[in-house]
């Protein structure tokens, strides 16, 4: 059972629309769905709330250290109450996806990911699980910082809130235990095509007009 939701970003108004902050906007999502109000909370490095849903207590986070600190956030929260790394989400942007895809996985490396190289380090511990939002990549290694801290054009943030769209729908599958269904749900990113409709068998020839039949030789 999930017990911490956590969302990665930057805080200030400057960074609130890059894509850095996919994570945010997934759980700003979530927040919303849950009724949930996020506070400032010192000892927690962050914004951070609570919700019972099914009869436990789940708590979201949004670290506001920023992104390379963001493990110091995650640490402290799930040291205070007990919350083992594989009762943790975190959802963050992912390069290596295009926009509108997602992917769920537990356990794994950080791929340079500065958030997740730091909750790696604050938990000791890679067995948390990831939603990872895809950002896209600028084809070149050199452009992903500025990549990162750049709005999306229109087009590819309507794909982003797509997938954080399937992912919000997903969570309370996941709650409830069953990952298959919600793993299955994030992973498609567009709805099957319907089959097309079977053609009605040809209609036979129409016999030749009596007018243009030519009378039979003697």
């Amino acid at each position: 059972m999930l017990k911490l939701l956590v969302g990665l970003g930057n805080p200030g108004p400057e960074y609130e629309d890059t894509r850095h902050n996919a994570g945010w906007w997934w759980l700003d999502r979530i927040a919303a769905d849950l009724k949930v109000t996020l506070h400032p909370e010192r000892g927690f490095f962050g914004q951070a709330g609570r919700a019972q849903v099914q009869g436990h207590t789940l708590w979201l986070l949004k670290p506001t250290t920023y992104m390379n600190r963001s493990g110091q956030a995650v640490a402290a929260l799930a040291r205070f109450y007990k919350i083992a790394p594989h009762e943790i989400l975190v959802a963050h942007d992912e390069l290596d996806l295009p926009p509108g895809d997602a992917r769920l996985k537990r356990g794994g490396g950080h791929a340079g990911h500065n958030g997740l190289r730091d909750i790696h380090a604050q938990l000791g511990s890679a067995d948390y699980w990831r939603l990872r939002l895809g950002i896209g990549h600028p084809g070149v290694k050199a452009e992903v910082a500025n990549w990162v801290l750049r709005r999306p054009p229109q087009e590819q943030r309507q794909a982003i809130e797509a997938a954080i769209e399937r992912a919000a729908r997903a969570l309370p599958l996941l709650l409830a235990g069953d990952v298959a269904k919600a793993t299955s749900l994030i992973h498609t990113t567009q709805p099957p095509r319907p089959k097309p409709p079977r053609r009605p068998p040809a209609a036979p020839a129409a016999p030749a007009d009596d007018a243009t039949a030519q009378p039979p030789s003697d």
